[in-house]
């Protein structure tokens, strides 16, 4: 048996891309393995036999991570498999889709299901770049109709260089990387962005996907061999198509009546006008003798005349459903400490867009341990969103976050992160909580701005302030376009483009991009960028109205200090089983105490005086006495030859008999008793016991 192999290569960024088609796997419509150094995935794509009743395009993609990739065992004490997907492979699985659903068909009504999964990984390429490949060139050669290929890479500026594809050893933790992205596009266009940068300049961006543009072109030529070599013929697949009747029936009830309902300033009497007038669609079409059954096309058809007719007056008349100017931001509301327990908390309000953000200071013992395919380690800084049902004036199951949730948080996360003091300067764990308590667009970048005021409200010292805004784009096929500030409702679910911009009054730090046609061009993306940050500026300073900077420490959050000690000490701090460092924790009071491999300690309590306490206790433990160093403390032990000295923090030393006066002591008792307090010097240290002497002292005084 042969498996019938082919293999295709390709030179990116001075590393081989390897593209294979065999009989693995060979129940799917087509199957990739993409090699890229030690990285390689499996890229599958079934499409169903039948078509769907429904009113969408039914595409799912699944990123698949696989621990043995990485040759690790993690998972539960119990569970030593795969569970739920990691954020990381959500975001990644949504990099994926974002990028090649907008090339499919809408009318398509048949289960599409692309599988990516992770076999290997070698910890410097990343699997994004050979996911989007592998998924690419799998719908290109099977007979699922599509439009690609499509390719994307990541791209950064590191000092003055831009980079394509670069490797994790040259960006983790390099403080000269401007900004990495991942772009993906075709023919010249951009269709979709994920960016993180630091303050980076607009115009830097677009020089960077210049560059990429020109890869990009290149790994779709080579896409395209391999579908002329080995590709199957697209499958003959059905369409959703209205019936003529119908649609002049829905065209001829909506040509006077639509723009009415769609031009009303507020979110709720706007959708209430539209459903009402859905509904009267409905019936006049009953009465007109259309079935039950035509609803769900005459509804598709309603959907389409309101995507037509907000691009013709926005192109035409630049006239928004809610009358704004295509670059103004809507009403802008600001407030913090709204909660009066919490340690920090801010409100955001655009138009009808309202993000609550709370922060939450902890020690850093409350950092987030993360165990994944890609990464081991800790995050002291996280951004949670939540987005619930009646945000949008709905109901609904509480389940946890979804896909949309953890890639909106992940988002707002990107931006205020370059903000947030390093651990040295600000020795907390740091997680904020957006709360979207009404959504009418973009409450990921209402979440970076309450987040932002969240941050300084409870006293975190970062660097600057930042803010975020939606654009969009309204365009036609004679290349047409007009940008649009802040977009909303209409606007959003019927624009072609959502850009979303968020950073600071110096720079950009995230950027997310998606659109709905088959790319934009460099100058739209150029545009979008300059408006965007007029937006951002506006909003910055309707912010600084309400708070400029960082607040004093909130009284509620947790006291931490910081100490280091000799990390051959760390033994004695811990004590066996733990007994020393909780008895430390027991006597004053503090809420934790952490210490790392390197012998940082940080403790945290509720007041400076516990933390105090606690930090002079572990000095003394920890502390290296020295001969002729002078101590003091309480008796709390008499023995026949001698007393012992309590020195604090669980040390100890002893006072021979002989050395509390010249001349022989017969008994203790003649000289001292329990409780009393005493000076005395340092004479002998070995093995960690301390010899003290009183008399020693004495002579030196005089």
């Amino acid at each position: 048996m042969e498996l019938n192999k082919k293999v295709f290569i390709k030179n990116i960024a001075g590393r081989d891309l390897k593209i294979e088609v065999s009989r693995l796997a060979e129940q799917t419509d087509a199957a990739v393995f993409a090699t890229y150094g030690g990285t390689t995935v499996l890229v599958t794509t079934v499409m169903g036999k039948s078509d769907r009743e429904i009113d969408y395009m039914p595409l799912t993609v699944d990123y698949e991570e696989k621990f043995y990739a990485a040759g690790k065992i993690i998972g539960s004490r119990f569970v030593r498999r795969e569970g739920r997907p990691s954020e990381d492979a959500i975001l990644s699985g949504r990099l994926v889709d974002r990028s090649i659903r907008p090339l499919f068909d809408q009318r398509l009504r048949r289960d599409i299901q692309v599988v990516v999964t992770i076999l290997s990984i070698d910890e410097i390429n990343e699997p994004d770049f050979i996911a989007l490949m592998a998924a690419s060139t799998a719908l290109g050669i099977s007979d699922i109709p599509w439009g690609g290929p499509i390719a994307g890479v990541k791209v950064a500026k590191i000092g003055d260089r831009i980079v394509i594809n670069p490797s994790h050893v040259e960006t983790t933790d390099n403080p000269e990387v401007r900004f990495e992205s991942f772009v993906a596009g075709l023919n010249g266009k951009i269709n979709m962005i994920e960016l993180e940068g630091n303050d980076a300049e607009e115009k830097e961006i677009v020089e960077a996907y210049a560059v990429a543009l020109k890869e990009i072109e290149g790994l779709v030529d080579f896409q395209k061999e391999i579908i002329k070599e080995i590709g199957k013929k697209k499958a003959d697949v059905k369409l959703a198509e209205p019936d003529a009747e119908l649609k002049k029936a829905v065209s001829g009830f909506l040509e006077t009546r639509l723009e009415k309902a769609v031009y009303i300033k507020e979110k709720t009497d706007r959708e209430q006008k539209l459903s009402g007038l859905e509904d009267e669609m409905a019936d006049h079409l009953i009465e007109k003798g259309f079935s039950g059954a035509d609803m769900s096309a005459a509804g598709a058809l309603f959907n389409k005349a309101l995507d037509e007719l907000v691009h013709k007056n926005i192109l035409e008349k630049e006239m928004r459903p809610d009358g704004r100017k295509l670059d103004e931001v809507r009403d802008l509301y600001t407030e913090t400490g709204l909660l009066p327990r919490t340690h920090g908390s801010a409100i955001f309000i655009r138009g009808n867009t309202q993000a609550l953000a709370v922060t939450t200071l902890a020690a850093p013992g409350a950092e987030q341990l993360i165990e994944t395919m890609e990464y081991s380690g800790k995050r002291r800084f996280m951004l949670h969103y939540n987005f619930p049902p009646y945000s949008v004036g709905e109901t609904g199951s509480y389940r946890g976050p979804g896909r949309r949730d953890i890639g909106h948080g992940a988002l707002a996360e990107k931006a205020l992160r370059p903000l947030i003091p390093t651990q040295d300067e600000f020795p907390y764990t740091i997680r904020v909580v957006s709360e979207i308590l009404s959504s009418n667009g973009s409450s990921s970048m209402a979440t970076v701005c309450a987040g932002s005021m969240s941050l300084m409200d409870a006293g975190v010292p970062i660097k600057k302030p930042a803010a975020g805004i939606a654009m969009g784009l309204m365009s036609n096929e004679k290349g047409d376009y007009k940008i649009l500030t802040d977009i909303q409702g209409p606007e959003d679910h019927h624009g072609d483009m959502d850009f979303k911009v968020a950073g600071t009054a110096e720079g950009v730090n995230a950027v997310q991009m998606d659109v709905k046609i088959w790319g934009v061009d460099l100058e739209i993306v150029e545009k979008t960028f300059v408006q965007a940050r007029e937006a951002r500026t506006r909003i910055l300073e309707a912010m600084a109205k309400t708070i400029k900077s960082p607040k004093e420490l909130s009284p509620y959050a947790p006291q931490v200090m910081v100490i280091h000690i000799d990390p051959d000490k760390i033994g004695e701090v811990i004590g066996p089983g733990g007994k020393t460092i909780n008895a430390i924790i027991e006597r004053t009071k503090a809420l934790t105490i952490d210490i790392e491999q390197t012998g940082k300690v940080f403790v945290a309590a509720d007041t400076k005086e516990a933390a105090l306490k606690a930090v002079a206790e572990i000095e003394s433990l920890t502390k290296e006495y020295e001969v002729g160093e002078i101590v003091e403390g309480n008796v709390v032990r008499l023995l026949d030859f001698g007393a012992i000295l309590d020195l604090g923090g669980g040390r100890d030393g002893m006072i021979h008999i002989s050395e509390f006066k010249d001349g022989f002591v017969k008994n203790i008792n003649d000289v001292v008793k329990v409780g009393d307090f005493l000076r005395a010097k340092v004479i002998r240290v070995e093995d960690g016991k301390i010899a003290l002497s009183v008399k020693q002292l004495s002579t030196q005084s005089k």
